[in-house]
């Protein structure tokens, strides 16, 4: 039988003794509860405060659980409602739109694609879920860096890779594609990812208003544009899809 990893089993004890009790631990007291020296404690707090499961106060120097793993705990739970509401209304988008759908959540400065439905023809396709898309140039990426504030950090601190001659790079500039974006209520990607691909995106609320994933329909360029604008009745059926998901999983005026 494999033996537990004796670095792991401290760390989540940590995590398991942070998450109860007083809100704020410091190092004695951690290092007493679990019986672990000082220096162990500390190596392993350093760790993971240094991958955001973790923060320590300035002032009082005490421990207390971070936000990355407060947000990993509701990704979690909201992903797997989140595809089982999106099913029946992203199948029937693609078979209304003629193209692939995909579902896609915030996820370690992209988007993770958590579900795809097939372009409705016979054509041999490849599964996209799994995949991750950058959040600056797609439209899916667009859509969550508009609207969830830990998405528009990560899109404006990270390196805005140019993929075609059309992506958007420059700080100001991406910052006003974002604002068309809530303006409008949907995002774009005409050839700004691949060349010869376009998609067009709407965000999915839950019954807190918050932004939870993104809806795109994405195909070929000349299907999704016509006369080099997105055709309208294609953006119209993503907005109609994404506000169906959000009422389903309790937001109200969608």
């Amino acid at each position: 039988m494999a033996k537990n990893i004796q670095s792991l089993e401290r760390a989540a004890a940590m995590l398991r003794l942070l998450a109860g009790g007083e809100r704020r631990l410091g190092l004695s007291d951690i290092a007493s509860s679990l019986g672990l020296a000082k220096g162990t404690a500390h190596g392993i707090l350093r760790t993971l405060q240094h991958e955001g499961f973790v923060e320590q106060d300035d002032a009082s120097g005490r421990y207390q659980l971070g936000a990355e793993l407060l947000r990993l705990g509701n990704s979690y739970l909201d992903v797997h409602e989140l595809r089982a509401r999106a099913l029946v209304w992203t199948d029937d988008l693609a078979r209304s739109s003629g193209e692939s759908v995909h579902l896609g959540v915030l996820h370690q400065q992209g988007v993770l694609i958590v579900h795809h439905v097939f372009r409705p023809d016979d054509s041999r396709q490849v599964l996209e879920v799994g995949a991750m898309q950058p959040l600056h140039s797609t439209a899916l990426g667009k859509v969550l860096a508009a609207y969830d504030p830990v998405a528009h950090t990560e899109a404006m601190e990270a390196e805005r890779r140019p993929f075609t001659p059309r992506t958007v790079t420059g700080a100001e500039e991406f910052e006003a594609v974002l604002d068309a974006v809530r303006a409008r209520g949907w995002g774009s990607d005409v050839e700004e990812t691949w060349e010869g691909v376009a998609a067009v995106a709407a965000p999915i609320h839950d019954r807190r208003r918050m932004p939870v994933g993104a809806i795109a329909v994405t195909g070929a360029v000349e299907r999704v544009c016509k006369g080099g604008e997105l055709r309208p009745e294609l953006v119209a059926a993503v907005r109609d899809c994404a506000r169906a998901v959000s009422r389903d999983l309790g937001a109200r005026r969608f």
